[in-house]
C-alpha cells in the first residue's frame, strides 16, 4: 500500500508498504482523511525517535474486523493509545499511561498517513452520520482539548488565559468558553485571533494581559517561550496546564513556582464521546481551521506547508 514513511527525521512517500492485517480484537481501517498536527512536525524534527508511518488524527472506514464483522463499513475515529490491559497502570485505570503502550503514529504502531491502519476495536468510535469527514478528523485534538476540564475544575468564576492562537489553542478556547469562565486568548496573529473574536471570545497580545491575575493558564504555543509567559500570567496558587510538546528541554524558574505555589498539570489525550457530541451539535466549529488539503501523493508537500509559520490545519485526503 501507499503511505508516508518517517525515518531518521526524513519523510518520504512509499508505495511498497505492507497492508496491515488486524489481530484478534482489532480492525483494519481504510483512512479517508488524516490531519497534520504539531506533534507530527515535532517527530520530523526529532522530538521522539519514531520510525514508521506517522499520523494519529484520522477518520476512516472499517474494512475488516476479526470476529466483529458488524463493524465493517462503519465510519470511525480512533483513540491513539493502545494499552496492554495487564500492567499496573492499566489495572489501576490509567490505560493511556500503560507501561507497555503503543501510540498510533508516534510509538510502536504505524499511523494514519497511509491507505490503511489497524487499531483495537475498543479504541474505535463510530462517527455520527451528520458529521463530514473534514470535521470528524478533528475528534482527536478536540478530545485532547476537553481533557483539560477532566483534570481541572473550571467554572464561571474562574479567570482563564489560553496562550497560543493556533489549531490546538483555538479548540481549547472553544471548549473552555462553554464553561462560562472569564476567558482570554493570547496570540500573535491577528487573523487567528479574529476567528476566536468572531465567536465572542476575548483576545489580546502578551503585553495586554494583566500579570499574576489568571486562576488557570493553558499553554498551547508549542514553544518553550509559552511556558515563560504562562508563569508571568498565572496568579499565586494558580494552575498552569501544559498542552505543548517541545523538542528539547524547556527552562523554567522552579524557585518562583515553589514560592508562588503554582500547580503544573500535564495534559495529553482526552475523551472522544463528548468530542464527537460537540461536533455533531455544532457547538464547536472546526471548519475555519482548515488551511489546505493535499492528496496522499503530495503528503511530503503537505508537511512542508503545515510547517510554515502561521498555517492552521493541513489535511491529507487519503482515500
Amino acid at each position: 500500500m501507499r503511505g508516508l514513511w518517517l525515518e531518521a527525521q526524513r519523510i518520504r512517500l512509499r508505495d511498497d508498504l505492507s497492508r496491515p492485517e488486524p489481530a484478534a480484537g482489532e480492525a483494519r481501517v481504510r483512512v479517508l482523511v488524516a490531519g497534520i498536527c504539531d506533534t507530527d512536525l515535532e517527530l520530523v524534527r526529532g522530538y521522539y525517535p519514531f520510525t514508521g508511518i506517522p499520523g494519529h488524527e484520522f477518520v476512516g472506514r472499517v474494512e475488516a474486523a476479526v470476529g466483529a464483522e458488524e463493524w465493517v463499513g462503519r465510519r470511525v475515529v480512533g483513540e491513539i493509545n493502545v494499552s496492554c490491559g495487564g500492567c499496573a497502570a492499566c489495572l489501576a485505570g490509567r490505560r493511556t499511561h500503560c507501561e507497555r503502550r503503543h501510540v498510533l503514529g508516534i510509538r510502536g504502531r504505524n499511523g494514519a498517513f497511509a491507505e490503511c491502519l489497524t487499531l483495537p476495536l475498543a479504541n474505535l468510535h463510530e462517527v455520527p452520520a451528520g458529521i463530514p469527514d473534514e470535521t470528524a478528523v478533528f475528534a482527536e485534538p478536540l478530545a485532547a482539548a476537553l481533557e483539560i476540564q477532566e483534570q481541572v475544575a473550571i467554572g464561571p468564576r474562574d479567570r482563564v488565559v489560553v496562550i497560543g492562537d493556533g489549531k490546538l489553542g483555538n479548540l481549547v478556547a472553544q471548549t473552555l468558553a462553554l464553561s462560562g469562565c472569564a476567558l482570554t486568548v493570547i496570540g500573535r496573529h491577528a487573523s487567528k485571533l479574529a476567528l476566536l473574536a468572531a465567536r465572542g471570545i476575548a483576545t489580546g497580545l502578551a503585553d495586554d494581559i494583566p500579570r499574576a491575575q489568571a486562576d488557570v493558564v493553558v499553554e498551547c504555543t508549542g514553544n518553550p517561550e509559552g511556558l515563560d509567559l504562562a508563569r508571568v500570567v498565572v496568579r499565586p496558587r494558580g494552575t498552569i496546564v501544559l498542552k505543548s510538546t517541545y523538542r528539547g528541554p524547556a527552562s523554567v524558574d522552579i524557585s518562583r513556582i515553589v514560592v508562588d505555589e503554582i500547580t503544573l498539570v500535564g495534559s495529553r489525550c482526552g475523551p472522544f464521546a463528548p468530542a464527537l457530541a460537540l461536533l455533531a451539535e455544532g457547538r464547536v466549529d472546526v471548519r475555519p481551521l482548515v488551511h489546505a488539503r493535499f492528496p496522499l501523493d503530495e503528503a511530503v508537500a503537505a508537511f512542508a506547508e503545515a510547517a510554515r509559520p502561521g498555517v492552521m490545519k493541513v489535511l491529507v485526503k487519503v482515500s
